[in-house]
Parts: structure tokens; sequence; C-alpha cells
């Protein structure tokens, strides 16, 4: 579904993301992880069209989407997350979620309605149903808790029906507790949509837990791919990343 092909970025002489090559199956589960500074949420900004690159090709379903604008990417299919949640603060949970629809369906200027367009609300109610926030739908986002703001910046993502759903950091900035009930619904959701989804994460107890294949970033570069067990086992990523106390973080 999504291929890398040899993508770099640099910023101002410094190689953000240096000849990276990474392929994603459909209905894959993938991790990437990596120091900070590794190139990770560039690498999400050039796939969702934030940056564009220096060279190379971002492959969707075939087609070269490199460079192409943000909304012409979410309207092949790619939805993505934010590491700080990006979410309508004056506006109510079913609210957002409503207008987001009546945007990606070139309604934009019409934000507050009487009669909103045919399916809208209906799927709006789908999405918090799914993840939990069907309760919150009248509250105002900006009185979420830190958890569900996070919720809804993925229901955000969701509500468009994405094949690729790209999460930077969900459980960024939360509790023990709070992460793994995160986790839980990200993985529920990605059991029951079927869409392939790439995550960010630092929490190594989590990447190891759900993670089908982890790509590991360092300074730019690919240092290694593979399944959780590969992963945990590559020198290269222990000494560069995990560090020789592994067994005691997972």
């Amino acid at each position: 579904m999504l291929k890398i092909e040899h993508l770099c970025k640099s910023f101002g002489g410094l190689a953000a993301t240096n000849d990276v090559s990474l392929h994603f199956a459909p209905g894959s589960l993938s991790a990437v992880i990596g120091p900070n500074g590794a190139g990770k949420t560039t690498f999400f900004n050039l796939i969702s069209g934030a940056f564009r690159p220096d060279s190379g090709r971002i492959l969707f379903d075939g087609e070269d989407i490199a460079g192409i604008s943000r909304s012409g990417i979410v309207r092949r299919g790619i939805g993505r997350a934010f590491q700080v949640a990006n979410i309508f603060p004056s506006l109510t949970v079913e609210e957002a979620l409503m207008g987001a629809l009546h945007a990606h369906r070139e309604q934009s200027a019409v934000v507050r309605w009487r009669f909103p367009i045919p399916g809208t609300q209906a799927r709006a109610r789908e999405v918090m149903d799914m993840l939990g926030l069907a309760a919150k739908a009248k509250t105002l986002s900006c009185n979420l808790s830190h958890g569900d703001q996070k919720l809804l910046d993925i229901a955000l993502a969701l509500v468009l029906q994405p094949r690729l759903l790209l999460l930077d950091e969900p459980t960024a900035g939360m509790g023990p507790e709070e992460r793994w009930q995160m986790i839980d619904k990200v993985y529920r959701l990605w059991e029951s949509e079927k869409m392939t989804l790439v995550f960010i994460e630092h929490d190594m107890d989590i990447v190891f837990k759900i993670a089908q294949s982890i790509r590991v970033l360092c300074y730019g570069e690919v240092l290694a791919e593979g399944t959780p067990d590969e992963i945990r086992a590559n020198p290269a990523v222990i000494e560069a990343y995990l560090g020789a106390n592994l067994d005691e973080q997972t």
C-alpha cells in the first residue's frame, strides 16, 4: 500500500530524512521508533504532505504522492493524528467531527449548521461510539481531558475513513494507566477498521506488545526493520536506542 523510495529531506544543510526506503503492507500495524531527532515526525510530515521532499518517491497504491497538498493526500485516503492534539477548541466533539466531514466534502463555509449534510451526523456518532467519546458529544473540545483530546484528534482523522492512518505518539503526556487505555483503543480500532496503521511511539512496552513490525530511524536513516523479536535482539538498535537494560524496560 505505502512504499517509500530513497526519500530525502534537509533543513539548512541538516539531513532530517536521508535515503529512506520502506514498505508498509496493506492492513499492517507498524511502529516507527528511534531517539529524539531521528527524523520520525519529519517522515510523517513528508507522507502527509506537510513537507515537500527534496528527492525520492512516496507511493500510495502505486501513485507518487510526494509534494501533493495535504488536502489532496487526505482525499486519497491518508489520515493523521498529531503528537499535540490538533482540535477545534470552540466546537463540541460532535460539531468538530461534522465540521471535518463538511470541509472534506468542500462545504467548509458552513461550520455551524441547522441541517447537516446527509450522513455526516451518523458518521460522527459512529466514530464517537468507536472511540468512547459518545458521552462527550456535546462537550466543548477545549474542556476535554488531555487523553480525550488525543482521542478526538484521532477521531478527526478517522471520521474521513482513511485507508492509512498515521499516529504521532498517541500516548504522549499520559500516565501509565491512561497510556494503556489509549493503546487498547488504537489496537481495537485497527482490528475493526482493517486499515493500515503506522504509529510513532517512545514507550517500548507498547511497541513490543502490539506492533507487527518495527522500523528504527536514527539520524534520518533507517537503522533497522523487522519483527519485535528481531528488533529487540538487534545489536545496532540496542547500542543506538534501546540500551543494554532493555529487559528492564519491557
